[in-house]
């Protein structure tokens, strides 16, 4: 690890020295690049990560002398990668940096990439507005990219995260505008039941039980075959438990559905928020009679 050390640092050294002196501007530039780009890489080996991040900044800032742009992002998520290690807010900052490179010169697909990267770094932090802020910028990109797939997953973070700090109606949009969209798509068809179950879950957590049985109308309409999965008699029968007070039923119908599709977590969280809600409801008609 040492070599690697000494090595990196007598390339730094070099790459300065190389600025700080005579030469035409863009050549001298370009040879300390060359030579950062080099203690970089000797740096990582050593992995001192914190050291490499900084000297792909300096890189990048020497891309920056000669408008190399392309060049410049790289260099900022290579030192967005090696700041991972050990600073999540370094590592949000630098890709901040090459994404923006990124826009400038309409790599609109790799921009997207990074937005989800930092979206996901957010997440890590458990900071859920930031990283919804950030799945949505994914998103739309990957959307004007027609890059469907990863828009969907995106969207489906922004729904997933929306519902958890309990908006619920942005959650619901999502989930049914997925489903929508994903009725006309072959290799997506199979997912819809999904994205509805998700969007009713939501509705249920709204405490509505007749925008439940609306929503479930619209959902038979939008896909004539909903009507006949697990899911919705699911939430049909979740709904009548919901409308008629009973705990007990409601405990039952999860337990059933749970044994034959087992249940995530964010699914399990937000049907014991409608159960805390139900239980809640008993115990004020208890204490009435």
């Amino acid at each position: 690890m040492g070599d690697f050390i000494a090595k990196a640092d007598e390339f730094e050294k070099k790459a300065e020295k190389k600025l700080g002196g005579w030469g035409f501007f863009s050549s001298k530039h370009e040879d300390a690049a060359e030579l950062f780009d080099k203690a970089a890489n000797s740096y990582k080996l050593a992995k001192s990560w914190d050291k490499a991040g900084a000297t792909y900044v300096k890189l990048a800032n020497c891309h920056l002398k000669t408008d190399s742009k392309h060049e410049a992002a790289t260099a900022y998520v290579d030192a967005a990668h090696c700041y991972k290690k050990t600073s999540v807010n370094e590592a949000i900052s630098c890709l901040e940096q090459g994404v923006n490179l990124l826009c400038d010169i309409g790599r609109l697909n790799m921009a997207a990439r990074y937005y989800k990267e930092i979206a996901e770094l957010y997440e890590s932090e458990q900071n859920i507005q930031k990283a919804i802020e950030f799945y949505e910028r994914a998103a739309d990109f990957f959307q004007n990219e027609e890059v469907t797939t990863s828009a969907n997953q995106c969207k489906q973070k922004v729904a997933q995260f929306a519902a958890q700090i309990e908006q619920y109606p942005k959650s619901i949009e999502i989930y049914e505008e997925i489903a929508r969209h994903s009725l006309n798509n072959n290799l997506l068809k199979y997912g819809v039941k999904g994205h509805l179950l998700n969007a009713g879950i939501c509705q249920l957590c709204r405490g509505d039980p007749v925008a439940i049985t609306n929503a479930l109308e619209r959902y038979e309409d939008l896909d004539p075959t909903f009507s006949g999965t697990r899911e919705c008699r699911f939430l049909a029968d979740i709904a009548a438990s919901v409308d008629e007070e009973d705990v007990a039923k409601f405990t039952d119908v999860v337990k059933e559905f749970d044994s034959m599709t087992p249940l995530d977590s964010w699914k399990t969280t937000l049907l014991l928020r409608v159960k805390e809600k139900l239980k809640a409801k008993e115990l004020e008609e208890d204490d009435l009679t």
